[in-house]
């Protein structure tokens, strides 16, 4: 072992004898940042200042001790599918030879539940890649009617959702999309009209226009799934459902008057 106070040999000599680059002497490990802690991270900046992009990001970690560069912000935010300003993910690929509907929230009073549902499609991070999460929620209540798992973005896993909520017995007078390939297709657009749903669509790159479900999206993972590492997609599925479950029946929110969803939903 070098013994840089040998009284006898210098450190140079002592690493000659050894064999040993001298780089090696001073060397100190630096022990990365947690990943699900920088996400957490990350993310909650972004939600504070979501006009931040990777660099401002990177500064702002920095700033608090994070020995980061902004090439690994960059990837991560692109794993959590995030950028500045359009938190929109790269679930949403429209189809040109799809009709497109207007947006007919602008200026529209919401009054009561099953007025208006919205639905859209998120990401899911599993430990080796992704799934996409589909839900559709009641804009007066916050209430999520429905909601399903799948590990492609087929339009299929679209339907059986919507199938679910309206065997509820409820159904609304508009339903929101994004003017993604899923909702612009014939059959789900077949499917909504058939019972009597107005479409409305947002506009192209407006990811305000469905804010709620956006909120709902923010929630859930700020709150649950930046904290877990899903090895699969049946423990996502699970851990998500109660979550789910969670939020409906038990999570007071400010603006239902410290209601929760099911209150003013099922009331």
């Amino acid at each position: 072992m070098v013994d840089p106070k040998h009284p006898d040999l210098s450190v140079r000599r002592q690493c000659f004898m050894l064999d040993l680059n001298r780089s090696n002497l001073y060397y100190r490990c630096i022990q990365r940042p947690d990943e699900a802690e920088l996400a957490n991270e990350i993310h909650e900046i972004w939600l504070a200042m979501p006009s931040y992009g990777y660099r401002k990001i990177t500064e702002e970690l920095q700033r608090r001790g994070c020995n980061i560069n902004h090439k690994r912000v960059l990837r991560m935010m692109r794993d959590m599918r995030i950028q500045a300003m359009y938190p929109r993910s790269k679930t949403s690929i429209s189809n040109r030879e799809h009709t497109k509907y207007p947006y007919l929230l602008r200026e529209l009073t919401i009054s009561q539940p099953n007025h208006v549902w919205a639905t859209d499609i998120t990401y899911i991070k599993l430990s080796s890649g992704y799934v996409y999460l589909v839900a559709i929620i009641d804009i007066f209540s916050r209430y999520i009617i429905a909601w399903s798992i799948s590990n492609s973005l087929e339009t299929d896993f679209c339907i059986d959702t919507l199938e679910a909520a309206l065997s509820t017995g409820k159904k609304p007078t508009i339903l929101n999309t994004d003017q993604g390939v899923q909702f612009t297709s014939n059959t789900w657009i077949t499917r909504v009209e058939n019972n009597s749903i107005k479409v409305s669509m947002d506009g192209i790159g407006r990811w305000a226009d469905n804010i709620i479900i956006e909120r709902f999206w923010r929630t859930l993972k700020h709150e649950h799934v930046l904290l877990f590492c899903f090895e699969t997609i049946k423990i996502a599925r699970e851990s998500i459902g109660r979550f789910i479950d969670s939020y409906n029946h038990r999570r007071l929110h400010q603006s239902l008057g410290y209601k929760t969803p099911a209150e003013v939903y099922l009331t």
